[in-house]
């Protein structure tokens, strides 16, 4: 009786320790892929965070180069004439400036999303 007490005590030992190694593998797989989980959403953070200020910059940049032109505009035909075809000028370049830094934004929520860049050529 005290044999099969033994041997029972014996069996239950080497499963136990048997599903505790296989129980670990699994945890180290988990923590892996929390690491891998972390490293992925820090660098969306990263790239929002670019795109961000860059998104701010274009809009800024945008709406003082179209003010610009509506001011040169207005000049128009007056007696400054000339300063107004400056600032329609220099107000266009300014405001598509502007436009080009908004487009550049985006090229960074795309590179978060994890898309790759295709250029066409």
């Amino acid at each position: 009786m005290i044999k099969s007490y033994v041997i029972i005590s014996l069996l239950i030992i080497s499963f136990a320790t048997q599903a505790q190694t296989t129980l670990q593998l699994p945890s180290d797989s988990l923590k892996t892929d929390l690491l891998l989980l972390r490293k992925d959403v820090d660098n969306i953070k990263i790239n929002l965070g670019r795109s961000e200020n860059r998104f701010k910059t274009g809009i800024f940049v945008s709406t003082l180069g179209y003010s610009i032109v509506i001011t040169g505009g207005l000049m128009l035909g007056r007696k400054n004439d000339e300063l107004g075809k400056a600032l329609l000028i220099t107000g266009g370049a300014t405001g598509v400036t502007g436009t080009i830094l908004l487009v550049d934004a985006f090229r960074f929520l795309g590179i978060a999303s994890g898309k790759k860049q295709s250029r066409r050529r």
